[in-house]
C-alpha cells in the first residue's frame, strides 16, 4: 500500500495545519491533483466529520478522511498520506483525537473500499510502524518504511 501511494505521489509532509478542516483539505490535494477525486470530496468528508465528531481519528495521532464509497466527486481508487510535524486537533475536550498522520481514502465501491481499510487497519495495529510514520520527514522515510515493513 505505501509503496503505491510513492509511485502515485499521493503524499504530502506539512510542518503544520492550522485547523483540521484545512488538514482534511490538505490531504485531499494529492487525490485532486491525480484526478482521483474532485475538490467536493474534501467538502464531504467536512461535513461528515462536523455531523459526527472526529470518527476519522481511529488511534490517538493518526486520522483516516474518508467518505462512503462511491461519495459524489470519487473518479478512481486510492489512499493518500500526509504528515503534519505539530499535531491537528480536531477536538479541544479530547487531545486523544488529535492527529499528525493522515491516511485519505477514495473509493469507487464497496469492496476496494472495505479492502483498504482493513489494510490500513492491519498497518496501524503496528506500534512500531505507526512510530515510523511519526518520525516520517519526507518520501525518503516512507521509502525506508514501505521497504522495511513490505507494506
Amino acid at each position: 500500500m505505501i509503496s503505491e501511494i510513492i509511485e502515485k505521489g499521493l503524499f504530502d509532509f506539512y510542518d503544520k495545519i492550522d485547523t483540521w478542516q484545512d488538514a482534511i483539505i490538505k490531504s485531499c490535494n494529492k487525490l485532486v491533483e491525480k484526478d482521483i477525486v474532485d475538490d467536493s470530496y474534501a467538502k464531504q468528508v467536512i461535513e461528515t466529520v462536523e455531523k459526527y465528531g472526529p470518527y476519522i481519528v481511529l488511534i490517538p495521532g493518526v486520522a483516516m478522511p474518508h467518505c462512503q464509497e462511491c461519495a459524489d466527486g470519487v473518479k478512481d481508487t486510492a489512499v493518500a498520506f500526509m504528515k503534519v510535524e505539530a499535531p491537528v486537533v480536531f477536538d479541544e475536550n479530547d487531545r486523544d483525537k488529535d492527529a499528525k498522520i493522515f491516511f485519505t481514502i477514495a473509493s469507487e465501491n464497496n469492496e476496494k473500499h472495505l479492502e483498504n481499510i482493513a489494510q490500513l487497519s492491519d498497518i496501524l495495529c503496528d506500534e512500531e510502524i505507526v512510530e515510523a510514520f511519526n518520525q516520517a520527514k519526507n518520501v525518503d522515510d516512507l521509502i525506508k518504511i514501505s521497504k522495511k515493513y513490505n507494506i
